[in-house]
């Protein structure tokens, strides 16, 4: 009689089981949060306050005389002789609200007289106790001006010795609503910037002078890498060279374009007249369409755009560079032997070799570069004030905002750029962004 036995073996595909932690490692784990807690709380609040008070502004009906709330202002005059005892003299509060709209409650204002000085007259909204003076308004409108008067007599000491009533200063306060925290909110701002047909053309340039100066920066990087990927005597010094556009300051660099581009002056103009490829000097950034005749058919170039377009690629390509260098110098040579091996030519090299190598960091870059060109501000603002056809959507938060003194529409424009680049930024990551394997 035989007896079998089966021995059952753990599958080799089961998970493992995940370990429970123990009471000193949850206590540790609660204890280490507690500790990163106001670290947390102080970094949300830095990133997400100004986000929400953006936010906030752009359903308040704000202007940029809104910011400072209704306040009483109150000077003070003497009118008559109070050096001379027993004659009346008058004392004057003229009183006003420093806004036109706005309207001031509970107006008091206190004042201290000088000893000496008895008053014989008060204006019924004031009253005396002792040499204190107090009055009060129930209410000042928006421009309103008021004048309390008391009417007053000096004795022989002070007039001996007179000291102005002005040496006191008198004060003045009273509750106004701040149109920044009172419950008035309205859309009109967002109704305004959509239904104006000038938001949907400065939208289109932002669109275009962010996606041709993102590629633009991104592919004089990788031509830039791929001349220094190998060494050569002096190539030191042409990486710093490479660098210059990105490090210098950008007023500096700004002001050097414009010299150079001007239509007058500008050696550039100069030396495209000398070659005879144009009669009068181009107003680069001045001009915002320039006629281009193609086989018979007129197109209008967009000439100041185009010229700021460049100048973002020449000034952020350094960034690029850096980081497509990088990569490539982490390429194996042996891959290139191997091809070269092949007869591959360098052409298909780069093609079949580094650019796939390469997707992962131009992907990265072309995400940051957008999101940094679509908000990029001082640029364009330097060059051109936004003028030629140049206006994105950024210098149109300043015009709103500053020139035209419309907080409330500024904070519209800026949260329709956060909600875009936050669209951007989700369809890219669900369908274009790769990472490198």
């Amino acid at each position: 009689m035989t007896t079998s036995h089966s021995t059952q073996t753990p599958s080799a595909t089961a998970p493992p089981k995940k370990s429970k932690l123990g009471p000193m490692a949850r206590r540790e784990a609660r204890l280490a949060l507690w500790m990163l807690a106001p670290t947390f709380i102080i970094v949300l609040g830095v990133v997400l306050f100004p986000l929400l008070a953006n936010f906030w502004i752009s359903v308040k009906p704000v202007k940029l005389s809104d910011l400072r709330p209704p306040t009483p202002v109150v000077s003070e005059r003497i009118r008559g002789d109070m050096d001379v005892a027993g004659e009346e003299f008058r004392i004057q509060y003229r009183m006003r609200n420093s806004s036109q709209t706005g309207a001031i409650d509970d107006v008091v204002l206190t004042d201290t007289l000088p000893s000496g000085i008895t008053v014989t007259d008060i204006d019924p909204a004031c009253e005396v106790d002792g040499q204190n003076v107090t009055c009060r308004l129930d209410r000042l409108e928006g421009g309103d001006r008021q004048r309390l008067e008391l009417k007053a007599t000096a004795d022989a000491d002070f007039a001996a010795n007179p000291v102005s009533p002005r040496d006191s200063e008198p004060t003045l306060t009273g509750t106004s609503e701040n149109i920044l925290t009172n419950n008035q909110f309205t859309l009109d701002n967002f109704a305004r910037i959509f239904d104006s047909r000038e938001f949907w053309s400065v939208l289109w340039v932002t669109i275009a002078y962010t996606v041709f100066g993102t590629l633009g920066a991104l592919v004089l990087g990788l031509f830039a890498a791929q001349i220094l990927n190998k060494p050569f005597k002096g190539r030191a010094i042409i990486r710093g060279l490479f660098l210059f556009p990105y490090v210098a300051p950008v007023i500096a660099v700004a002001f050097t374009w414009v010299i150079l581009l001007d239509p007058f002056n500008g050696t550039f103009n100069a030396i495209l007249q000398r070659m005879n490829v144009t009669d009068a000097g181009v107003n680069f950034f001045g001009q915002r369409a320039l006629p281009i005749d193609i086989f018979g058919l007129t197109i209008e170039f967009p000439l100041a755009l185009a010229t700021v377009i460049a100048f973002e690629a020449w000034r952020y390509f350094p960034l690029s560079f850096l980081f497509i260098l990088a990569r490539m110098q982490s390429i194996s040579s042996d891959m290139y032997e191997a091809a070269e091996v092949d007869g591959a030519s360098p052409l298909q090299q780069f093609w079949h070799i580094s650019l796939p190598q390469l997707l992962g960091i131009l992907s990265t870059l072309f995400l940051l570069r957008f999101i940094w060109t679509f908000n990029k501000f001082d640029d364009i603002f330097l060059l051109t004030g936004g003028a030629a056809g140049t206006r994105t959507l950024t210098v149109d938060v300043y015009e709103q905002g500053f020139a035209l003194s419309n907080l409330g529409a500024g904070a519209a424009v800026a949260v329709a750029i956060f909600i875009l680049l936050l669209v951007f930024a989700v369809f890219y990551f669900k369908f274009v962004h790769r990472e490198d394997q």
